[in-house]
């Protein structure tokens, strides 16, 4: 598990493992925030499973399944009603990160340039160049 600092809010890693929640809440982190629907590869733990887990080792849970390719502005909506309620600071996750890195940055288009959102999710590791014109529209 790597994790990946977005802002002071959210941090993000790749898939988790229910044995990793101990590590999380140890690291500081105190709302956990899945981005991977269920189901997706064999094998994969279930938004229950790391719930389960997660509040095992004192962390608060949301699931906000998403498909990159589809994020909607309802999508959108419940991630930024997840980070609004959820105690800080989050740690977020989906397969690679990048689900939840998009997420992040269309949360926070409007408020900060599509710029700025791009250079701090390539400081991370992610790549949201091809996000551009999504994230400049809603300025």
């Amino acid at each position: 598990m790597e994790i990946k600092k977005l802002d002071d809010q959210l941090a993000t890693s790749s898939q988790i493992a229910a044995g990793d929640l101990e590590a999380i809440a140890a690291a500081g982190y105190r709302a956990v925030l899945s981005n991977r629907p269920d189901g997706e590869a064999e094998g994969q733990p279930t938004a229950a499973e790391i719930e389960e887990a997660a509040k095992a080792a004192g962390l608060a849970f949301a699931h906000v399944p998403v498909i990159g390719s589809q994020i909607s502005e309802q999508d959108i909506a419940d991630f930024r009603q997840a980070l609004d309620v959820l105690p800080k600071p989050v740690f977020g996750f989906c397969r690679t990160g990048t689900r939840t890195t998009m997420m992040w940055a269309l949360a926070q288009a409007g408020t900060r340039t599509a710029d700025d959102l791009i250079s701090t999710a390539a400081t991370a590791g992610y790549d949201l160049s091809g996000m551009r014109t999504r994230l400049e529209g809603a300025s």
